[in-house]
């Protein structure tokens, strides 16, 4: 790689496995020093931290519900005192899914799906731009969906807080590009990942001209782009969707 983040300072949310294990890693090869954000599996975390190191990086695992406003701001206190009070790229990849039809959907489906993913990526970014500002530069990913940007049958409440972000986004690169930050959304398609593991692929496949899953590394690709790319500093408020063609404009 080229070592376009060398010195530099990223944060990937839900970074234990999947894609913010793949971009945790392709921010790493460009030479940023990366905090492993997770919540739950403590044990993934430190292994991609351990990859990290073992290919010469710098990584730290911080853990944090970025759902809940104050693990939120304990994770960017620690963030702060562990790399000297900086921050280049921030990665809004945290996320669940509690599928289910409208009429069968509960409260507490639809609010959990919500506070995840749509109030953390609020929450992040909302931390973020404090330092980013002060910085004057920074770039900001926001992970959305193609179920954000088409819906989706049986994923109401993914599909509303995914398409929410998009907003949010494009709220935040009016925002704060004034002051050199720009903020953009991926939205993946169907991607190799445990959240898509159990789905049959078949009539999946038929949707996509590819004809096959994308790859969390094919993902990460393009969030090392938008993080970290010269060619990307004139890029901002964008909704780029990687889904092998399945969801056209």
């Amino acid at each position: 790689m080229t070592g376009l983040l060398t010195g530099k300072v990223a944060l990937v949310t839900g970074a234990g496995r999947g894609i913010g294990r793949a971009c945790a890693l392709a921010l790493a090869s460009e030479g940023a020093a990366v905090a492993v954000n997770y919540s739950r599996s403590e044990e993934a975390a430190q292994q991609v931290v351990a990859a990290i190191e073992a290919a010469g990086g710098q990584a730290v695992a911080l853990k944090a519900d970025v759902a809940d406003p104050k693990q939120v701001e304990r994770l960017f206190a620690d963030l702060l005192a562990k790399y000297y009070g900086r921050l280049d790229a921030l990665v809004n990849n945290a996320g669940i899914t509690r599928d289910g039809l409208i009429l069968r959907m509960s409260l507490e489906d639809w609010n959990q799906v919500v506070a995840l993913n749509l109030t953390g990526t609020f929450l992040c970014l909302k931390a973020a731009s404090r330092i980013m500002l002060k910085q004057r530069c920074g770039r900001v990913v926001n992970i959305s969906s193609t179920s954000g940007v088409a819906g989706n049958a049986g994923q109401a409440n993914y599909s509303a807080a995914k398409a929410g972000v998009l907003g949010l986004t494009r709220s935040a690169a009016r925002e704060l590009g004034s002051r050199g930050i720009t903020v953009n959304a991926v939205a993946p398609g169907f991607i190799a990942t445990d959240m898509t593991s159990a789905l049959e692929l078949e009539p999946i496949l038929a949707q996509v001209p590819l004809r096959r899953v994308g790859q969390p590394e094919e993902v990460a690709g393009l969030v090392r782009f938008l993080c970290a790319d010269p060619a990307a500093a004139y890029i901002t408020g964008q909704v780029i969707t990687i889904d092998g063609g399945m969801v056209m404009a």
